[in-house]
């Protein structure tokens, strides 16, 4: 039986995971839950779930949430905060850590759980856009085994050699005869929206996924697609990538999750249902295969598969994280705080849509060159750009 931690439980990754969790009873014993703040959902997963301990990172749900379960009779422990998220992570009972919790406040409980050398499902990506070397480097001190869980590059993970699905962050795309990465997405709801009309989207139209079921926060990255940036930088760090091995497609369908294109003309891609259960299944069971819940693809109702070229004017944000990447750190680093912060204020109605990719990029503008040595002055880089952020609207 695997023991394993659920960051970020309460989300739709946590909770797609937990649904995985639940049809493979035989293989999984979930050892500790961890989220933010909602302790109603967390204290439902308890119950079903019995794990030894529950965290939140808000003190005041922790506190509630004890209360009830203690009222429920309940043996699972509680704690609270950002500690208590990095003691699951780590714990010596644990053999790994599904990394679920969105932005910059899931980085250290996975950092944890890295220089802990645990099995790591990593599915939040501002782990490796915030820190990339320095993460990197935490996997190859303690030997931690890291296995991805965005759909995209579980989808690249997948058509890889099992050579290169075995050293993630330290493959050669040389050696595997790779010529190039093909990073899939589906262009987000405003695809074919005339550009004229972007500067008066709703955050409603904005979170109005066509394909995927996701949070607020991601979906108005989706429709960015500065979320397809993340990804990119993400598949930099996990892939080892130069320059000219990865570019953007976009596949409105999104049946096809990526591609690995290869030095003797083949292309290998994955398929399936757009359902995050799917790649989570695979990493949770690798080198096995596992139920997941998820339909098979039905071919005979595909009606087209299409593919286009990325129009920077219609996705500034993806040109500017694409720049980021190679930048360096600090450049990225500022833009995920920026851009966290940008999208919130787009979801409380206080800036228009557009000022999402003028605010990142001011703060980007403003960062790039500030230096970073250890995850310390990563996290006062992050304080600071949010500051600048917060400045500009």
């Amino acid at each position: 039986m695997e023991k394993i931690t659920v960051l970020g439980s309460t989300g739709s990754i946590g909770r797609s995971t937990l649904d995985v969790i639940r049809r493979n009873r035989d293989r999984f014993n979930v050892f500790a839950l961890g989220a933010c703040r909602n302790a109603e959902r967390m204290l439902a997963d308890v119950m079903e779930f019995g794990p030894e301990f529950a965290v939140l990172a808000d003190e005041d749900a922790a506190g509630r949430l004890a209360q009830r379960l203690e009222a429920e009779g309940s043996a699972t422990r509680v704690l609270a905060g950002s500690d208590g998220l990095c003691r699951i992570a780590s714990s010596p009972e644990c053999d790994s850590v599904m990394a679920a919790i969105v932005g910059a406040a899931g980085l250290v409980p996975a950092l944890a759980a890295v220089k802990a050398g645990k099995k790591l499902y990593l599915a939040n990506k501002e782990s490796l856009v915030m820190t990339g070397h320095l993460f990197v480097q935490a996997l190859a001190e303690s030997g931690a085994a890291i296995l991805p869980v965005d759909s995209e590059h579980n989808a690249i993970f997948q058509s890889l050699p099992e050579t290169e699905q075995r050293r993630l962050c330290f493959c050669s795309m040389q050696e595997a005869g790779v010529d190039k990465i093909l990073l899939t997405g589906s262009g987000g709801p405003f695809r074919t929206t005339d550009l004229r009309d972007l500067a008066s989207v709703t955050p409603e139209q904005a979170v109005a996924h066509p394909t995927w079921n996701m949070g607020s926060k991601i979906s108005v990255d989706s429709s960015t697609m500065m979320n397809k940036g993340f990804e990119f930088i993400e598949a930099k760090w996990l892939f080892n990538l130069k320059n000219d091995d990865i570019k953007v497609v976009i596949h409105p369908q999104s049946v096809i999750h990526s591609m690995v294109q290869y030095r003797d003309g083949s292309v290998l891609a994955q398929l399936g249902n757009p359902d995050m259960r799917t790649p989570i299944a695979r990493v949770m069971s690798y080198p096995e295969r596992i139920e997941s819940g998820v339909g098979h693809l039905d071919f005979f109702s595909l009606k087209e598969l299409t593919f286009f070229e990325p129009d920077y004017r219609r996705y500034p944000c993806l040109k500017l994280a694409v720049d980021a990447c190679w930048s360096g750190q600090a450049a990225t680093t500022a833009l995920n705080a920026a851009n966290e912060v940008a999208v919130a204020a787009f979801l409380d109605r206080r800036i228009a849509y557009p000022d999402i990719c003028r605010i990142c990029s001011q703060t980007v503008e403003k960062h790039c060159g500030d230096a970073i040595v250890d995850v310390d002055s990563v996290l006062e880089l992050d304080r600071r750009a949010r500051q600048t952020a917060s400045a500009l609207f």
